[in-house]
């Protein structure tokens, strides 16, 4: 097996840097266009086969170092019958959103045999994949927003509000997603991944003040949970516009800490230390722009990173629905080719 991408999460040297996508699985892919199937992602999910298919087709298609579960970090609270789908064109949309106590009776705990099929389309992966598996999982406050919302937000009023008006409620939230988290990575794991990502996409919205009191204290708990169980997993922790929260997230307990676009590694590696190991950063729309400024902002990555055997060239966020898969592929073929030992 390819074990590039393991290495680079100790800090060591392997052949090349190695490279993964977020959104890889799906999405910009023709191929996965051909099967994917009309209705929710969430009943696609559901199909271990095709879920697996799908998982393969980046890895067969641009020669990734690690490939990412098909899968949505809604995948928890919809399992428990919460009422929570993902509408193509708008994602997560909760027609009940999470407002009061007596929704919380709505999102129970979850249960691995809850979410079988997940563990099903795992075992299946760990047999065919030439790369190791990431497993990943919503971070509690990111899910918290969608349910509570109700839907994808600019704002987060209702979020921010409840965090504010009712300090006793929203800890009882996040506790209960904080279980959610740990179940559904540990199932993962268990079932033959290898790593893990926590996505905390939208904690950029927060002050860091209101980040470190409502929210790092349960981030910190997953993370540990889950080393507790599978020490040997690495874990990622990623967010959008959280150069703000830099010091603050990477505390809980990650061996990975996932930059967006927006935060150099050189400046990341002079707040965190020099040994910190790091996932990013090429912008994705410059893979929108041509393959010249793609392959151009690929250069500037990795001499941004100077050669540190702690990384992990991915974008910044995930590959957009119309971005040019051969791109893609440059661009993994040129960092292989730049960073081969």
């Amino acid at each position: 097996m390819n074990q590039s991408f393991l290495a680079a999460t100790k800090g060591q040297r392997s052949v090349h840097t190695p490279v993964w996508f977020m959104r890889q699985a799906g999405r910009s892919l023709p191929e996965y266009r051909a099967i994917r199937g009309e209705g929710s992602i969430l009943e696609a999910i559901k199909k271990p086969d095709l879920a697996a298919e799908i998982t393969l087709q980046p890895v067969r298609r641009y020669g990734v170092d690690a490939a990412v579960l098909y899968s949505d970090i809604v995948v928890p609270p919809h399992a428990v019958g919460f009422g929570i789908d993902v509408a193509p064109g708008t994602g997560p949309v909760a027609e009940r959103p999470l407002r009061s106590r007596t929704d919380l009776t709505r999102l129970r705990e979850l249960e691995v045999a809850d979410i079988d099929y997940v563990v099903r389309t795992v075992e299946l992966l760990v047999k065919e994949l030439p790369v190791p598996l990431l497993a990943f999982a919503g971070a509690p406050f990111t899910v918290a927003s969608y349910l509570i919302e109700g839907r994808p937000s600019r704002t987060y009023q209702h979020t921010k509000a409840l965090m504010h008006t009712d300090e006793v409620l929203w800890h009882e939230v996040m506790e209960r997603l904080t279980q959610h988290a740990s179940v559904f990575i540990s199932a993962q794991l268990s079932a033959g991944a290898q790593a893990f990502q926590v996505f905390d996409s939208w904690a950029g919205a927060l002050s860091r003040s209101d980040y470190d009191r409502f929210v790092r204290p349960h981030s910190t708990r997953l993370f540990s949970a889950i080393a507790d169980a599978h020490p040997h997993a690495p874990g990622i922790h990623f967010g959008i516009g959280c150069d703000h929260l830099l010091e603050s997230m990477n505390s809980v307990g990650n061996k990975v800490i996932g930059l967006d676009w927006r935060t150099s590694i050189s400046q990341a590696r002079q707040r965190l230390g020099t040994n910190i190991v790091v996932q990013g950063n090429l912008d994705p729309a410059l893979v929108l722009a041509s393959s010249d400024v793609a392959i151009a902002g690929a250069e500037q990555v990795l001499a941004d990173n100077a050669g540190h055997a702690g990384h992990i060239f991915n974008l910044g966020h995930g590959v957009q629905p119309d971005t040019d898969p051969g791109i893609l592929t440059e661009v993994v073929n040129l960092v292989h080719e730049r960073t081969a030992s």
